[in-house]
């Protein structure tokens, strides 16, 4: 499907529509950030303790940068959306997906520019605030090269939209499963241990982390933006992180598009 003005002006529209959808929901998004800065408490004991342990520096992290790979990740849970709410297996299961095919738009780029308003709530409020009480608490580390903040920038773009592939894929089992509750607890675990989101990945021996960044997508979802912000590397290095995350994007938006087709081919011989 071609994408011409009248096409980037819907997705613009979707994506406001998905900002002014989560802006409605005050409640659950202060507490959500309230939920996420206690257990910024709790993970920054853990990694902590591993600092105090004898070490001053820790898989190449001080302790500034822990309290910052904590704090800022923290705030990445409700950025990306890492824990994948079920509506699109719920709609595949009712079969009011249907619908969804016959608007004039993609599915997997209409929820995509839905899911980005989503992020962009986010991150005034669930990026903010578990932050905001980090620094209360804690040193943090603010990037000393002015262009970190630009590589931060792409990097959570980047983040997000591979989360919404790792998510979709998860729910559009549903159009083989019926019931995608088995791939949403399996994508629960995962994501959290191989993402970098209980502790940095570089914890484990080098080549262990190094063959999960590049081989599966989950780092590129928290540690890789973490990596990026605390400057653990050079200039080259970020890039580096950059461009895997980057073909992770291809891959996952590739996958969900493949996926997709046959989700609809399998849709029609079940009879819709």
């Amino acid at each position: 499907m071609a994408i011409g003005p009248r096409m980037i002006r819907a997705y613009l529209a979707l994506a406001a529509a998905g900002f002014r959808r989560y802006a409605t929901y005050r409640q659950a998004t202060f507490a959500a950030a309230a939920t996420n800065s206690v257990f910024g408490f709790l993970r920054c004991a853990v990694v902590f303790a591993v600092v105090d342990a004898g070490a001053r520096i820790v898989a190449g992290y001080d302790r500034a940068q822990l309290a910052t790979f904590v704090w800022v990740g923290q705030g990445l849970i409700g950025t990306v959306l890492i824990w994948a709410p079920p509506d699109f297996a719920d709609r595949i299961r009712s079969g009011d997906v249907v619908t969804d095919l016959l608007r004039p738009v993609d599915p997997v780029w209409h929820l995509l520019a839905i899911d980005l308003g989503r992020a962009a709530h986010s991150m005034a409020t669930r990026f903010v605030i578990p932050i905001a009480v980090g620094a209360l608490f804690f040193r943090l580390q603010t990037p000393r090269r002015p262009g970190t903040y630009v590589f931060f920038a792409l990097s959570l773009l980047m983040a997000t939209i591979v989360c919404f592939g790792c998510r979709f894929l998860v729910n559009a089992a549903a159009y083989w499963l019926l019931d995608a509750r088995g791939p949403h607890i399996a994508w629960t675990l995962a994501s959290g241990f191989l993402g970098g989101l209980y502790f940095p990945l570089w914890f484990f021996p080098n080549a262990a982390a190094a063959a999960l960044i590049v081989g599966t997508p989950f780092p590129s979802i928290i540690q890789l933006p973490l990596d990026v912000l605390v400057e653990r590397g050079s200039p080259a290095d970020q890039l580096v992180l950059l461009t895997i995350q980057a073909s992770w994007v291809v891959i996952m938006l590739a996958l969900c598009r493949f996926v997709q087709r046959r989700g609809e081919e399998k849709l029609v011989v079940q009879g819709g």
